[in-house]
């Protein structure tokens, strides 16, 4: 299994995730005269598409995708989905050629929020595809949900093994490093976060579900300096931590 990021609009990504057999499914596929040719540079075929939310950044594309490829399915969590033809939930799975997708369902930045943890026969621990959920070092904002939701999506991705690979939705890591040191200036594993910063124009794809749960702030709720930041003590709810959490974060200009 390889997985290409095909950058789009200002800094949202759209991905192929390209079978052995040179099958691909399109993530978010919202440019799709882009992400045909990524393909065809690749010289692989696509075969489906699967969509993480309705929000049109990243369903937009959907349309046009199902006129190129008539009878390719377009997955996804809502009929709010432009073009969808197959409704998946949490828990289902399903198959783009040699590779296996799990849904996890992740209501809070829409209620339609699915996250695709993709694996193959191959010994990796794959990847998951985690739209505006779960950024590095960040999260989407609330705005179909609140912040038990989100704590308990978040909560949902951490369970999937730590080599997991993240591919999110957006470029907003050194938006959100910049915040995770405001709130968290003692981690050291924000030094490594840096450092791939510095040196990676494109992150996504280069981190992992054990790294965000070492680094990211909204993973991290219990710990001692978000407790302090947030002005939480032990025993505060968590989803009250993340909602005073999310709202610095929507302030944040350093």
């Amino acid at each position: 299994m390889r997985i290409v990021e095909v950058p789009v609009r200002s800094d949202n990504y759209a991905y192929l995730i390209i079978s052995e057999g040179n099958k691909a499914a399109a993530v978010d596929p919202y440019d799709v005269p882009k992400v045909q040719a990524a393909a065809q540079k690749l010289g692989v075929e696509i075969v489906a598409a699967i969509t993480t939310h309705h929000h049109h950044d990243h369903s937009g594309g959907n349309q046009k995708f199902a006129e190129a490829y008539p009878g390719a399915p377009i997955y996804g969590g809502s009929k709010q989905i432009p073009a969808l033809t197959n409704l998946v939930k949490d828990k289902d799975e399903f198959k783009v050629d040699s590779i296996s997708v799990k849904c996890l369902a992740t209501p809070c930045h829409t209620q339609d929020s699915i996250c695709y943890h993709v694996t193959d026969s191959s010994p990796h621990k794959g990847g998951v595809f985690t739209g505006d959920t779960l950024f590095i070092a960040g999260c989407g904002r609330f705005f179909e949900g609140t912040g038990d939701e989100m704590n308990k999506a978040l909560s949902y991705l951490s369970t999937l093994p730590p080599e997991t690979i993240v591919f999110n939705g957006h470029e907003y890591t050194k938006g959100n490093l910049a915040f995770a040191k405001s709130v968290d200036p003692e981690n050291k594993a924000l030094g490594r976060l840096e450092e791939l910063v510095k040196k990676n124009d494109i992150t996504t794809g280069l981190t992992t579900i054990g790294d965000e749960k070492e680094w990211n702030p909204f993973m991290r709720l219990t710990s001692s300096s978000i407790l302090s930041a947030t002005g939480a003590s032990q025993g505060t709810p968590e989803g009250s931590i993340m909602d005073t959490l999310r709202e610095m974060k929507n302030s944040f200009r350093g």
